[in-house]
């Protein structure tokens, strides 16, 4: 399948793995591989958020260690910008989807979304085309550090296979951020999934008020390893408009809102 042709399906499966919630009892929902992890907790949602501009790589490495002591590591790297209007950008590559241009370099991809214009875009750099879809917010607002974590604590809640414990660590700086740090552990009882014995999934969580997201996440399943997702190389100047607007020698095709969800959960809260 020629990669002209096959542009708008690796778009709609980009969203589908940057912005999907895997369903209870796989990997994805108590520790998720590095694009979906990515994508639900540190990505830039369909959310206005006004008056926190910056760039930055939003880093992701993960660690898996196999039963014979081999070691899988996997890393990726998305560049992410936003302006004072809550217009943003993401550049990500689709070799995690098997998508290679010509040389056997890696496909890149662009995602605007344009609250202003009231429009997202994904763009194909390399075929110079350009999908556009109409923009809808998913929620009004980023919460407080404390109301995202009563959400948090709603969310993951107390069953009949598993708990869920949030500390709060405290303060550090990042990245020239001051950040608020949560711990959280959620503990999977014996017998749920077919397992013998609990497992215990930790993620730590440091959060920027300034940027209204978070700038560093940590998570460990002992089912999949250790996955830490870093925002790095942070600017707080405010962005070119030309970087959420289609350069006008590409050729642009109206299609419908994708049938995946938007990337949710604590992503910018």
């Amino acid at each position: 399948m020629k990669m002209g042709s096959s542009f708008a399906f690796l778009l709609a499966a980009a969203g589908l793995v940057w912005g999907q919630n895997p369903t209870p009892g796989t990997h994805g929902r108590f520790g998720a591989a590095g694009p979906r992890f990515l994508g639900a907790e540190a990505g830039m949602p369909r959310r206005v958020i006004k008056g926190a501009p910056f760039s930055g790589d939003l880093v992701t490495e993960s660690t898996q260690t196999l039963a014979d002591g081999n070691r899988i590591r996997q890393s990726s790297t998305a560049h992410l910008v936003r302006d004072s209007e809550g217009r943003t950008r993401r550049e990500v590559s689709l070799a995690g989807l098997g998508a290679l241009a010509a040389g056997g370099n890696a496909q890149q991809v662009i995602f605007i979304n344009d609250p202003v214009a009231g429009a997202n875009y994904g763009l194909d750099p390399l075929h110079k085309t350009a999908n556009k879809s109409p923009w809808a917010e998913t929620a009004s607002g980023a919460r407080s550090p404390a109301a995202a974590r009563e959400a948090r604590r709603e969310r993951l809640g107390e069953t009949g296979y598993r708990t869920a414990k949030i500390e709060a660590l405290g303060g550090a700086t990042l990245e020239g951020l001051q950040t608020q740090g949560t711990r959280t552990t959620v503990t999977i009882a014996a017998g749920a999934i077919g397992n013998a014995a609990p497992i215990q999934v930790v993620t730590e969580r440091w959060y920027s008020p300034d940027l209204r997201m978070p700038v560093l996440i940590r998570r460990s399943d002992p089912r999949s390893g250790e996955t830490v997702t870093r925002l790095i190389n942070v600017s707080r100047s405010e962005p070119s408009p030309s970087l959420f607007q289609v350069p006008p020698d590409f050729k642009v095709t109206d299609r419908p809102t994708p049938h995946f969800r938007a990337p949710a959960g604590p992503a910018s809260e």
